[in-house]
């Protein structure tokens, strides 16, 4: 199998690539990304494009399971219009180019809480992401809903707060649904939905992941 891969230089996209080139269900694994990478893998492509021109290179797009694991924050981006550009716009437009090439497996890191309607800016964007991509009609859709990641070496203070605050918490049996998860189970749980199960749409809610 041929695995497609964006957001790869994140923490949960960095955990995938690495689980990826480990499993033998995958022969190739195609990183598309801003700027170069060097990887001493034969199993690894490296493709530098511009996400705002996906029809320039869609061709490329060629492949079984496209693993999609962009994401920003507001404070990396500038601002919600240009978080918004990374967060869905990419995104969208690359799962629409591969289902138009003939991609038939899609899988998402969303979040949990993602809601089309929210009143909140960052779950309404993903909710409304997830219900684009289902529209496309893949042929097996995973949607994975973490809670609060704990990322290997973040540097973000304030998500390395609240995760050691949630820790806290689920210890007393509050709140343990929310249990903050490591980005290398996430990973698993895309690629384990990704090559398991029926057709169709696949949500893995934050208790399926804990």
């Amino acid at each position: 199998m041929k695995a497609l891969v964006i957001g790869a230089t994140g923490a949960t996209g960095k955990d995938l690539v690495k689980q990826l080139v480990e499993n033998d269900a995958f022969e190739t694994v195609s990183l598309f990304v801003r700027r170069p990478l060097e990887y001493n893998n034969p199993k690894i492509e490296v493709h530098v494009v511009d996400f705002d021109h996906v029809e320039d290179w869609k061709n490329l797009l060629s492949g079984d399971v496209l693993f999609s694991c962009m994401g920003t924050t507001r404070k990396q981006a500038g601002s919600k219009k240009a978080q918004w550009i990374v967060d869905y716009d990419y995104q969208y437009n690359v799962a629409k180019a591969a289902k138009e090439t003939g991609v038939n497996n899609y899988a998402l890191v969303s979040s949990t809480g993602a809601k089309a309607d929210s009143s909140f800016f960052y779950m309404q964007m993903k909710g409304k992401l997830e219900e684009d991509v289902k529209s496309l009609g893949f042929r097996r859709t995973v949607i994975v809903r973490p809670p609060s990641l704990i990322r290997k070496e973040s540097d973000r203070w304030a998500e390395r707060a609240s995760v050691k605050i949630l820790q806290c918490i689920n210890k007393i049996g509050l709140f343990t649904s929310m249990a903050p998860v490591e980005t290398d189970l996430v990973a698993k749980a895309l690629i384990k939905h990704s090559l398991e199960g029926d057709d169709g749409l696949k949500v893995v809610m934050p208790e399926d992941l804990i």
